[in-house]
């Protein structure tokens, strides 16, 4: 699988899934691509989010990805 399918995959499950929840752990978003290894995956992670696909988001202990903009806690704040 190459970077773009695998970047298309994530964000393709990600929209299956957002309406029942927009934050999702590394792990979870490194299962919808099982064919790359792990490391890989968190590189593409990190250029999705440099590419403004997907953003960060901390609880304080805990950091989620999310689609840039999506989700009620992005609304929440006035974040732009």
């Amino acid at each position: 699988m190459d970077d773009a399918a695998a970047k298309q995959a994530i964000v393709d499950g990600m929209m299956a899934k957002s309406k029942n929840k927009s934050k999702f752990y590394f792990k979870d978003l490194a299962a919808m691509v099982p064919e790359i290894k792990t490391l890989h995956a968190k590189k593409l992670l990190g250029q999705m989010v440099n590419e403004e696909v997907l953003e960060y988001w901390s609880s304080g202990s805990t950091t989620f990805y999310g689609l840039k903009g999506a989700g009620k806690q992005h609304a929440g704040e006035g974040e732009d």
